[in-house]
């Protein structure tokens, strides 16, 4: 799916989103800034880069209520190409993965704050290095792979399964050989899309009922394993149908960000001890080492077809915020990402 808004940007101006002040509750256009200044020059062991793709994450919410300063610059992941260069490590056309996404030039040092040179890969698109191949597509296989250790043939439920995270994770967890796969998402239609195109066995909309009660339904053996996007009530329904010694990896809890009181789920945290559940949190930014391995176990099935970046596009730098917003509202299927240039 494409979002199609007006470019903004020119070739002698860099433009920059800044958040002019913090949000209660659900973020508005009016806590947002584009402002412009000179494309700035690189300094010795920098590159100057242009933008290409830029990530919007649920992770920004969270930052939004005091991680990010304002009237300043945001940042976020991107990937970009470098037009001058005076880092010994990177030439001009080099293709750069970096941290100083929204906007639409970056001053860059190879190595600095997880700037990196990309591996490119024949036949593989560059939106996935934002999407499958980046961090969304990273905090899948690490949750899969080292946090729930799962099994060929366990049983898996992911929530917000046809956001970033958890169209990556159905698509790796099928490669891994996972027995069946549930998901939850906001629309029947995502519902559809998770089981017709993503490798979901089963998928239910949230909205029609209570959601312990559809996943029962969608798993009435039960499950194994847990991929926890959201907590609040999808914890607490997760809790309920994990069998004896099932696991969780919590990797955000977006039904949080924007409430302005805690959540009363889960109510039954009694229930992890009678049936010994183990749940751990997981950051990405703890397993940036395993970058190559994820690309090892993706590239070749990128190449061949057995799977595709799953990814709602935004054209143009001045769709940025209308990218971020619509993100949270879960209008996104897949990664929400903006193509800058």
């Amino acid at each position: 799916m494409t979002v199609k808004t007006p470019p903004t940007a020119t070739p002698a101006t860099a433009i920059a989103v800044h958040q002019t002040a913090r949000p209660h509750g659900f973020p508005t256009p009016d806590l947002f800034a584009f402002v412009k200044s000179p494309v700035p020059s690189p300094a010795p062991g920098t590159a100057l880069v242009e933008n290409l793709y830029l990530s919007v994450d649920p992770y920004h919410r969270e930052m939004m209520d005091g991680g990010f300063a304002l009237d300043a610059p945001l940042e976020g992941r991107a990937l970009g190409r470098v037009l001058l260069s005076r880092d010994p490590g990177l030439a001009q056309g080099d293709l750069v993965f970096h941290r100083q996404g929204w906007r639409t030039h970056a001053r860059v040092t190879l190595g600095a704050a997880g700037t990196r040179k990309l591996r490119r890969y024949e036949g593989v698109p560059l939106v996935a290095y934002l999407s499958i191949l980046g961090g969304t597509g990273l905090t899948a296989y690490v949750a899969l792979t080292r946090t729930l250790r799962l099994a060929e043939g366990e049983d898996l439920f992911v929530s917000a399964a046809a956001g970033g995270v958890g169209t990556a994770a159905g698509r790796i967890a099928r490669l891994l050989g996972a027995g069946r796969i549930i998901g939850s998402t906001g629309s029947a239609a995502k519902a559809a899309y998770l089981t017709g195109q993503v490798g979901y066995d089963a998928a239910f909309d949230y909205h029609e009922g209570p959601v312990g009660e559809s996943l029962a339904k969608a798993a009435p053996d039960g499950i194994d394993a847990y991929l926890d996007n959201v907590g609040g009530t999808h914890l607490e329904g997760a809790i309920s149908a994990l069998r004896e010694y099932g696991r969780i990896a919590r990797v955000g809890t977006v039904a949080q960000y924007n409430a302005t009181e805690p959540p009363a789920a889960p109510r039954n945290l009694p229930d992890m001890v009678e049936k010994s559940l183990r749940m751990e949190g997981m950051h990405v930014r703890n397993h940036t080492a395993l970058q190559g391995e994820l690309e090892d176990f993706l590239v070749p099935h990128l190449r061949s077809g057995r799977i595709s970046p799953d990814v709602t596009v935004t054209e143009g730098f001045g769709g940025t915020v209308h990218a971020f917003l619509g993100m949270l509202r879960g209008d996104n299927t897949g990664k929400a990402v903006v193509h800058v240039a």
